[in-house]
């Protein structure tokens, strides 16, 4: 076993659709797992569709972001509606190591396919269950997505304007963090369990849940207030926060060519040397870690000071001045400047997987080779 592949071995049964699930057991096949995809007939995963580009249309190849999210991965189709499907289903989790499913609660149990049923056939299965709200609980046959996950777990709140309007996100908080990486976790934790003699086990990631308990900073300044903390609630405003506006190192500034600087300087010795750089060597007293009030009258009126001083020299010049500097400073980078920086130049990416626009379902025999069926 290399150890760039540890998961080399591992079979898993993929059932997911669109994000979450897809995400997790690919980073379960990029740590060499042998994963199967799982499709029901016809149209299949809503992925293949989504943001489809009109060429990949015409030709029948699935959207881009189907094939970022499954690459790797070997694909068929069953329909589990059919005992047939099901029968297959079945012999393919004996040979199985891992089950990973997105339907809501209560589906596969209708199907004969839940965990329980599942471990008669292999108790060293580990099932996992991706859903909104919960495999159980009073929300857990509810609809929702990654906006209502991040709404529920008071996240969408956190992430506003400085007059308390939400801002819809463009990249999927809950679905990523509540939901993808939780599950790769427990689903490893649960491996471990197993390699140690232990049975199988049900992972219930609920991704509401998980990213409300991810939200650490927030709820340590609930802590705080429940502490009677002078600042109280309001360092969850946003502006008056630490992390979320209310300090001048630790914030975003517009230049000159209406692009923007971010600025991390939130240690002394970062905000120290950002303001010898500056040339503003006087402001370097002004921090608060030397009691400057964080959203208070000098830090907002240094962040103004500071967006000032900043607005007068494009991007580029800021950059050049300020990246050698060690003081935390990076520019926004659009996401096409992302992709062609020299940070993710130098990441080779793993060749995407051949991808058919409808793979026709085939004898468990063959979607397991070698094993014994």
């Amino acid at each position: 076993m290399t150890t760039d592949a540890p998961l080399q071995g591992l079979r898993v049964l993929d059932l997911t659709r669109l994000l979450p699930g897809p995400l997790a057991t690919l980073r379960l096949a990029e740590l060499g797992a042998d994963v199967l995809k799982i499709e029901e007939p016809g149209a299949g995963d809503g992925a293949r569709t989504m943001m489809q580009a009109p060429a990949d249309r015409a030709s029948g190849v699935p959207s881009s972001f189907y094939r970022l999210v499954n690459r790797g991965k070997r694909e068929t189709r069953l329909d589990l509606k059919s005992e047939t499907g099901r029968t297959v289903l079945r012999a393919l989790v004996r040979e199985s190591h891992v089950l990973v499913e997105s339907f809501r609660p209560g589906v596969m149990e209708k199907l004969g396919l839940d965990y329980r049923s599942l471990a008669k056939i292999n108790p060293k299965l580990v099932y996992c269950a991706i859903t909104g709200y919960g495999a159980s609980g009073p929300f857990s046959q509810r609809p929702g997505h990654d906006l209502n996950y991040l709404a529920y777990a008071g996240v969408l709140d956190q992430i506003a304007t400085s007059d308390g309007t939400p801002v819809v996100p463009n990249i999927q908080i809950a679905d990523l963090l509540g939901g993808a990486l939780p599950a790769v976790n427990r689903i490893l934790a649960a491996l471990w369990q197993v390699s140690r003699g232990g049975d199988g086990a049900f992972v219930d990631i609920s991704m509401t849940h998980s990213i409300h308990a991810s939200n650490i900073v927030a709820r340590a300044t609930l802590e705080n207030a429940d502490r009677g903390a002078p600042a109280g609630l309001d360092e969850l405003r946003a502006g008056h926060g630490l992390l979320n506006g209310g300090v001048p190192c630790y914030n975003v500034y517009r230049t000159a060519d209406d692009r923007w600087l971010a600025v991390g300087a939130l240690e002394l010795k970062f905000w120290e040397r950002l303001c010898r750089a500056l040339g503003r060597p006087d402001w370097a007293a002004r921090h608060w870690s030397l009691g400057q009030a964080i959203g208070g009258p000098d830090a907002l009126a240094l962040t103004r000071e500071l967006a000032d001083h900043i607005a007068t020299h494009r991007l580029k010049t800021w950059i050049e001045l300020l990246e050698p500097r060690d003081c935390c400073v990076s520019p926004v980078l659009t996401v096409d400047e992302a992709r062609e920086h020299v940070l993710f130049r130098t990441v080779a990416e793993k060749p995407a997987a051949t991808q058919p626009s409808a793979p026709q379902a085939q004898p468990a025999q063959a979607l397991w080779p070698g094993g014994d069926l």
